[in-house]
């Protein structure tokens, strides 16, 4: 097998099984306290993540459109909610794996995992201001009135009552807690994963 085609099928194999693990994972949300109900917090952008690392940042964002596409048929969101977590993780994601391409040691995966989790905390913000809390309202009949109470009571550290405080005092929390503790998963498991693949992909 010449170099081009394996170099090919060993993309393809990687892609397959990262969205495999994100589609899984995506599957295992969990609420998280202090939190709304309908914010479901899972580690389905570490494949991702993965991807973008091992092969390019293009590779994390297939992987990104693909495990939504899958998780399509479940969902209760009318593809709201899976729109606006390809965007999303997307921007995570490439951020990520991008400045990642360009330093690629120990001190380039912490750097591209704090940028990325700070990319994903602003999208998801402009996101979910812009597209989502709007799109919930208008198409699935969810007033955004609802979502400030929802939050509101979850929240008993400070008083939510605006969608931006919406924004500001529960999406970004959430978000930053996601992208730290996500970040800190890959970190401790891409470097043994990313050898092993590295030796599998000499073989």
């Amino acid at each position: 097998m010449n170099q081009t085609r394996k170099a090919m099928t060993y993309r393809v194999a990687l892609l397959g099984m990262m969205t495999a693990l994100a589609e899984v994972l995506m599957m295992l949300e969990i609420p998280l306290p202090l939190m709304p109900g309908f914010l479901k917090y899972d580690f389905s952008d570490i494949p991702a993540l993965f991807a973008g690392f091992a092969i390019a940042p293009w590779a994390g964002i297939v992987v990104e459109f693909l495990k939504n596409l899958i998780h399509m048929p479940f969902t209760n969101t009318q593809y709201i909610g899976e729109v606006a977590n390809f965007i999303s993780g997307s921007v995570f994601v490439f951020v990520g794996a991008f400045v990642y391409s360009k330093k690629r040691d120990k001190n380039g995966v912490i750097l591209s995992l704090v940028l990325g989790t700070i990319a994903l905390t602003i999208a998801t913000s402009f996101v979910n201001y812009f597209f989502s809390l709007p799109l919930y309202e208008s198409v699935m009949g969810f007033p955004t009135v609802a979502v400030i109470g929802m939050c509101d009571k979850a929240n008993v550290l400070c008083t939510i009552d605006s969608k931006l405080d919406v924004i500001l005092m529960t999406f970004v929390p959430f978000n930053l807690f996601k992208g730290i503790s996500i970040s800190i998963a890959t970190f401790l498991a891409y470097i043994p994963l990313h050898q092993f693949l590295a030796k599998k992909e000499e073989k």
